[in-house]
């Protein structure tokens, strides 16, 4: 089969599109036909070295690539009981040693694979799994409840999106940093909007919020690595939720900074099927290329203004 690999660190001319063995297939593992499987950030920075460099990744001749997935199941192992062939699932690979997502196959632990969101297009799907449940378990971390007042930057994002959806539909009063149409559709949800041009919202974010909520929000889910400046919009005493542990800024005024990384989480993955079937959230919006085009994806994902995911077709 195909699949993408990296054995050496840099731009997108280090990816490689090689011929590999099926995945090893675990007694409780199930072995996914692809559809479709997402573009993320954390592949770009692995692929460009900052895992590495970071010590996130152990040294290894070469790495896969790849975390989201939407497909049918081929063939499950012997003790698998949840799934069987010709299923329609998403899953989520959350172990770097694995062999990754973009392939035309991949094998996952039977928890880390849910069903697709009902008529779903397989293709879109595989754009959704880890947005999702970042977006669930950022709020969750957050411990945002209903009344509860919460700033979500990057929230024309698709995870920042997923994040407003999701809180105004539990009754949270949702401060949002958009710009652009983006700013219009989140108005659209009944949010708060603030502007999010870059440059300006480092200085004046904090400010622009207070106008709205003059004591601070309860919370800040920060899509979008702002750290301080996000901060500084934050009650005495809130909780801020960084999603990558370097842009973590420091507890000041007794705030409690928490990092969430997501992880193949069997019942977010459910819960988050069930808001798109019930209408909550939608899935993001896709843009399809081979996964022959690899290098392509990166590229364009790299040059900045992307809407919704890449997601790649074997």
């Amino acid at each position: 089969m195909k699949s993408v690999v990296v054995e050496e660190f840099g731009t997108s001319d280090a990816l490689r599109v090689v011929e590999s063995a099926l995945p090893h297939l675990g007694p409780e593992d199930v072995l996914v036909r692809v559809a479709g499987a997402g573009l993320n950030w954390i592949d770009v920075s692995l692929r460009a070295g900052r895992l590495a460099a970071g010590g996130l990744t152990a040294p290894a001749p070469r790495y896969g690539m790849g975390w989201d997935v939407a497909g049918i199941v081929e063939s499950v192992g012997a003790q698998v009981t949840r799934h069987r062939p010709g299923d329609r699932v998403i899953g989520l690979r959350d172990v770097l040693g694995t062999p990754g997502t973009h392939a035309e196959y991949v094998a996952l632990h039977q928890d880390a694979v849910t069903a697709a969101p009902a008529g779903a297009d397989l293709v879109d799907a595989g754009g959704f799994p880890l947005a999702g449940v970042t977006a669930l378990g950022a709020l969750a971390t957050s411990g945002a409840s209903r009344d509860d007042t919460v700033l979500v930057t990057g929230a024309g994002g698709v995870i920042g999106t997923l994040c407003v959806s999701i809180a105004v539909s539990r009754g949270i009063e949702v401060t949002a940093v958009g710009r652009g149409l983006d700013a219009d559709r989140l108005t659209a949800l009944g949010v708060n909007v603030v502007d999010g041009d870059p440059d300006a919202v480092g200085a004046t974010l904090a400010s622009r919020v207070r106008a709205l909520v003059p004591r601070g929000v309860d919370a800040v889910i920060d899509t979008a690595n702002l750290g301080i400046a996000a901060h500084e919009a934050l009650r005495g005493g809130g909780t801020f939720v960084a999603l990558v542990r370097p842009f973590a800024p420091p507890p000041l005024r007794g705030t409690d900074v928490r990092v969430h990384e997501a992880w193949a989480d069997p019942a977010l993955l459910a819960e988050a099927v069930a808001l798109v079937d019930t209408g909550v959230i939608e899935l993001p919006r896709t843009r399809r290329l081979p996964l022959t085009l690899v290098a392509e994806a990166h590229d364009v994902m790299e040059a900045g203004g992307l809407r919704g995911r890449i997601v790649l077709v074997p």
